[in-house]
């Protein structure tokens, strides 16, 4: 993962994202997933511009796969929104910067 783009994991999924005072951004991705790889510069960006304001990071779904079934992840790439512990948005598929920075700002 690049400087300021966390890790989530199913371990530290719930304190990490569900418990967190800020919005999180999370990329559910996988190795062999060639949107996921085209979308990872986009996250790292993301992660760097909004450092201190929200949290950004990303699953793996291969390695995390309850945590992808939990929230129902059929399509990678997905980028879901929370706020509260709670999903505010869902980007399903590669997506412009724009149109994340977009749902970023609406939920800050």
């Amino acid at each position: 993962m690049a400087g300021n783009v966390l890790e989530f994991t199913t371990q530290n999924f719930p304190k990490e994202v569900l418990e967190s005072p800020q919005v999180v951004m999370v990329d559910f991705w996988a190795p062999w997933c060639g949107p996921c790889r085209m979308l990872a510069p986009t996250i790292d960006e993301l992660a760097t511009q909004y450092a201190g304001k929200i949290r950004v990071g990303k699953l793996n779904t291969d390695d995390h796969p309850d945590i992808a079934s939990e929230y129902g992840i059929s399509g990678i790439p997905t980028v879901l929104v929370f706020k509260d512990g709670q999903i505010v948005d869902k980007l399903i598929g590669m997506q412009q910067k724009a149109k994340l920075e977009s749902s970023i700002q609406s939920h800050l």
